[in-house]
């Protein structure tokens, strides 16, 4: 293959090369970026006023509320309450438990998210022991989005023990209305439950290492290039010069 060929084609690979690594080391940037917004939202609405009964009613995008604290007061109906199989907590597999809270004069339905039990793995069906107080509660969390769906083969669970939270499908006897949204409700274990909620990792730092990672081969790319296709054959040029000068 003739020299100025092979050179250009060096050159070409080389360009294409440096200009997809720093995109990407850029795109990964801007990704980090992006979660540090979300993080800082979510940080702000965390210091907003806390939400009572009266301001979940009047919303009607249940979405804007997500992440800001809220004190509710209710009845539990517990009948109605759910174990979500296959959740985590400080790597140990459970349940997640959700039991309904109808708010005090009102025909709204808020489901909370009121803690993590563990499995019974000998008896998979075995239905966890819990305490639910009657009558009149204050529950104190954050408002959250709908849990993390997970994959379930067949149809839909319907039972106490499910795989997943449909909160559109959940309407209850009677005329009330489901909130759509959850209440993650905080505070020491009680009730035979467990609320050491994991915080959001939106894993920023992550992406600061790849960054770097992108970046630095971005750099190697142009060091190898300007040694071997520039600095080397000079060098080699005037050692021929040299010697033939000597």
């Amino acid at each position: 293959m003739n020299v100025k060929i092979r050179s250009l084609l060096i050159l070409i690979a080389a360009l294409l090369s440096v200009v997809i690594t720093a995109s990407l080391g850029r795109w990964q940037l801007s990704r980090a970026a992006e979660k540090e917004s979300l993080q800082a939202s979510i940080s702000a609405k965390a210091q907003m006023p806390v939400l009572y009964n009266q301001a979940l009613e009047q919303v009607v995008q249940p979405e804007s509320l997500v992440h800001q604290p809220a004190v509710l007061v209710g009845q539990w109906r517990a009948e109605a309450t759910v174990y979500l199989d296959n959740r985590q907590l400080n790597g140990k597999v459970g349940f997640f438990v959700f039991t309904p809270l109808q708010l005090e004069n009102s025909k709204l339905l808020v489901w909370v998210q009121r803690g993590w039990v563990p499995r019974n793995f000998i008896n998979r069906e075995q239905i966890p022991s819990i305490e639910t107080v009657q009558g009149k509660v204050q529950i104190t969390g954050r408002i959250a989005p709908p849990p993390s769906k997970l994959y379930e083969p067949g149809s839909a669970v319907t039972g106490f023990i499910r795989q997943n939270l449909e909160l559109d499908s959940l309407q209850l006897q009677g005329n009330e209305r489901v909130y759509l949204a959850i209440l993650q409700q905080q505070g020491d274990p009680s009730e035979g439950m467990l609320r050491d909620w994991t915080p959001i990792n939106f894993g920023v730092q992550k992406h600061y290492g790849y960054a770097a990672q992108w970046f630095g081969l971005c750099a190697l790319i142009v060091v190898l290039f300007v040694w071997f296709q520039i600095i080397k054959p000079l060098y080699n040029r005037n050692q021929k010069v040299f010697s033939h000068v000597q």
